[in-house]
C-alpha cells in the first residue's frame, strides 16, 4: 500500500490524519502552512440575517469578535465547519455538503449575509448580498520538511496547497494527486502520474479518493 501525504495546517491536519489512519492509511504529515488569526472588528449584526462560515478556521480563530455576532444563525459549509461553529457558542441554520456556490443556490436571495473568512479566499456571486470579514490567515511554513514524493500519494485540500505543492516539488512522474476540487487539480499542474479529484469538494470524498489511489501500485 501506497503512503499518503497530508498537506494541511493544523488542527485539520491532526483531523485528517486521524481519519485516515482509521480507514487503515499509512500516514505522513508535512503542513505547508500555519493557521493564525487576523485583528478584525465585528460589524453590527443587526445588519445581517445570518453568517456564512466556509471553514472551520473561522469559528477556530475569530477570536472575540465573535461574541457580538453568537445571535446570528450560521449557514456553514461542511460538517466540520458546523462543528466548529456550534463549539464557538453558534446555532446551525444549514449545513451544505458541496461547495460555497451549492449552499449559496439553496438559500433565499434575500438574505444579508456577513462571511466570515481567510485572507485567501474565492470570489463569492455578486448577486448576492454578502458582505465579508478576514478574520484569519493561512501563512507559509518557510522551510516545510516535504519527504521525497517518489510512491506517495498526496491529499489536495486547497488550490493555494496545490500551488505552494507544484513549487516544492523534488519529482511528479511517481506521485498521484487527490484533489480535492477541479481548481485544486489545476494548481498543482502537470507532469504528475495522475491527478485525480474527489466526487464532492468535501472532506470525506476526498480522503475516499485517497484511500483508493493509495491501493494502486506507482509505476515502475
Amino acid at each position: 500500500m501506497r503512503k499518503l501525504l497530508l498537506l494541511r495546517p493544523d488542527p485539520g491536519l491532526s483531523i485528517s490524519a486521524a481519519r485516515a489512519r482509521e480507514m487503515r492509511l499509512e500516514v505522513v504529515t508535512c503542513p505547508l502552512f500555519r493557521v493564525e488569526p487576523v485583528a478584525w472588528q465585528a460589524p453590527d449584526p443587526e445588519e445581517y440575517d445570518a453568517l456564512l462560515l466556509t471553514s472551520a478556521n473561522a469559528a477556530r480563530h475569530g477570536g472575540t469578535g465573535l461574541a457580538a455576532l453568537r445571535r446570528l444563525p450560521v449557514h456553514a459549509v461542511g460538517g466540520a465547519t458546523a462543528d466548529a461553529a456550534r463549539t464557538a457558542g453558534f446555532e446551525i441554520a444549514s449545513v451544505g455538503t458541496g461547495d460555497v456556490v451549492d449552499l449559496l443556490a439553496s438559500l433565499p436571495r434575500s438574505l444579508r449575509l456577513l462571511h466570515l473568512a481567510g485572507e485567501d479566499r474565492r470570489p463569492l456571486p455578486e448577486d448576492r448580498k454578502i458582505d465579508r470579514r478576514i478574520v484569519y490567515r493561512a501563512s507559509e511554513i518557510e522551510a516545510p520538511d516535504l519527504p521525497p514524493l517518489g510512491g506517495f500519494v498526496v491529499a489536495v485540500h486547497s488550490p493555494r496547497a496545490g500551488a505552494r505543492l507544484a513549487g516544492l516539488a523534488d519529482s511528479r512522474d511517481r506521485t498521484a494527486i487527490a484533489a480535492i476540487s477541479e481548481a485544486a487539480a489545476e494548481a498543482v499542474g502537470e507532469d504528475w502520474e495522475r491527478v485525480a479529484v474527489a466526487d464532492r469538494p468535501n472532506e470525506p470524498s476526498l480522503l475516499a479518493l485517497a484511500a483508493l489511489l493509495c491501493h494502486t501500485s506507482p509505476p515502475k
